[in-house]
Order: C-alpha cells, then structure tokens, then sequence
C-alpha cells in the first residue's frame, strides 16, 4: 500500500519543500504543500478471480500549495511542483514501484486565497502502484 505518509515524504523530496503536510496543515504556514487523500468513485481494481490477482493499485491525490500573498511567486511555486511532476521517468516510494503518475488536470488549479490573503493552488494526481 502506498500511505500518505510516503507520498508527503517523496513531494518533500523533490525540492525545497520544507513543510509538507498529511492530514491537516500546521497553523497554515506560507510555503507549504498539504498532500490529502482525494474521494473517488467507481469500483476499486480487481482483476479476474479477485483482488489478489491485480497487479497494481491507485492512490488518488490532492495536493494543496499554499505559498504566498505575491500571486506571481504562488502560481511560479504550484507551476514548478506541477512539472517536476509531470517528468518523473521512473520512480520507487520507498520500497514501492510506482508505475504513473497520472495528473487529472492540465495544470495547477488556483483556489484563489485563505484568509490571510496567501495565494493557493492544487494539483489533483493519481499514482498507479505495484501491489506486493
């Protein structure tokens, strides 16, 4: 299974991403990247004869940026987070193989601002993983 915990550790990995939360963001810190899990709809992979016969599995994402009162550096920020993702070539999460990263929008989607006035995007993701 492929945790939260383990796709907070690699997006905290990819850059200078120094808080990067699961669950809920601490205090909402400029800066950083909530990483939750998204809803889903249909059937879960199952291949013929059950689940123990599916090959890979898929951990829907949301990943929240939330930058900067300066919309020009919050949009630069989500747009860099989104390319790096968009050009992972091969890729293990700890002992995991993931197979795709899968985005579902074309780019980062502006939410516009909390209330402090910090700018916020989300990149929704899936990762397509090897089930042990």
């Amino acid at each position: 299974m492929l945790t939260l915990d383990d796709i907070r550790g690699y997006i905290a990995g990819l850059g200078e991403y120094n808080m990067v939360y699961i669950g809920k963001m601490d205090n909402k810190r400029e800066h950083s990247i909530g990483v939750y899990p998204r809803k889903a709809s249909g059937q879960p992979v199952t291949a013929l004869g059950g689940p123990q016969y599916s090959s890979y599995d898929i951990r829907r994402i949301s990943l929240l940026i939330h930058w900067d009162k300066d919309v020009r550096a919050s949009e630069q920020a989500a747009y860099e987070l989104f390319e790096k993702l968009r050009n992972v070539s091969s890729l293990m999460i700890g002992d995991t193989h993931v197979n795709q990263i899968s985005l579902k929008v074309p780019e980062p989607q502006p939410v516009g601002t909390d209330d402090n006035g910090v700018y916020e995007y989300v990149i929704w993701l899936d990762f397509v993983y090897q089930r042990k």
